[in-house]
């Protein structure tokens, strides 16, 4: 009789959370360890010149959350972060919390990529450099799609402004992010000999 482990590695569209023995206090730890992380990775912060937003660890830890513990159980851990950063958590980048912050349309933006690149994750792209490439650019697209109209519209700046302050100068630090995942998810999954 096949344990549950080997089940889950065995059927399609596992992730990596997967291969834990499956239990509702197994995904309720996913669920918390995943909103911690990332407000922890929201703490390595950098300030951008002539923007509100700052560079952080933030977006990196919400998209590997995503691919790691699915669309269901990322959505959870991105929702429960943001739950917590409104009602008082400081661990919103540079340890902020509470309601009126322009760049929150972001964090509502990873809540979305979460249970994107889950569900493509679930559907391999976790498991080749190329399509996990794909799969974080695409988390990323989805990130800005809301972060960056959150960010026109609550610090009252125009679209090509917003852009301005809020996508571009954050191109080059995505890139680096999609080559560190395109490394990390599929060596992970290479050394656990479940590709």
């Amino acid at each position: 009789m096949a344990t549950a482990t080997a089940t889950a590695t065995a059927r399609p569209g596992a992730v990596l959370a997967d291969l834990l023995p499956a239990s509702r206090v197994r995904d309720a730890a996913l669920v918390v360890g995943g909103a911690a992380l990332t407000g922890l990775a929201a703490q390595l912060s950098v300030p951008v010149p002539g923007s509100p937003v700052p560079v952080t660890g933030q977006t990196f830890a919400a998209l590997l959350v995503g691919t790691a513990l699915g669309a269901r159980r990322g959505f959870l851990s991105l929702a429960l972060y943001a739950v917590a950063g409104l009602a008082g958590v400081p661990w919103f980048a540079d340890g902020k919390a509470g309601t009126g912050l322009v760049s929150f349309g972001y964090v509502l933006g990873m809540l979305l990529a979460s249970a994107v690149v889950g569900a493509l994750a679930r559907r391999g792209a976790d498991r080749s450099p190329l399509r996990m490439a794909g799969a974080m650019v695409l988390g990323e697209a989805v990130i800005y799609a809301v972060g960056v109209p959150y960010l026109a519209l609550a610090a009252h700046l125009s679209a090509s402004e917003a852009i301005a302050a809020g996508l571009t100068p954050f191109l080059i630090g995505d890139a680096l992010k999609a080559a560190l995942a395109m490394g990390a998810l599929p060596a992970a999954w290479k050394a656990l000999g479940k590709r």
